[in-house]
């Protein structure tokens, strides 16, 4: 299973949900999303944002949970 990194990237840089929306140009909303349900599937362009505004690769944002 992959779920997303950005609550603990985000975390890291000290960037609140409020920034990085801001910072991405990304709802509010989405980002709460992405910060409580890092399994769900998000929209590409949305990823890049994130990742572009949290200066990382995109592939830096997922993260591989083996299977139980």
């Amino acid at each position: 299973m992959v779920r997303l990194r950005v609550k603990e990237l985000a975390q890291e840089r000290g960037v609140s949900m409020s920034k990085l929306s801001r910072i991405a140009d990304v709802s509010y909303k989405t980002i709460q999303a992405m910060f409580r349900y890092p399994d769900q599937g998000f929209n590409s362009k949305t990823l890049e944002r994130v990742a572009k505004a949290l200066r990382v690769e995109m592939g830096d944002l997922f993260e591989n949970i083996p299977d139980e």
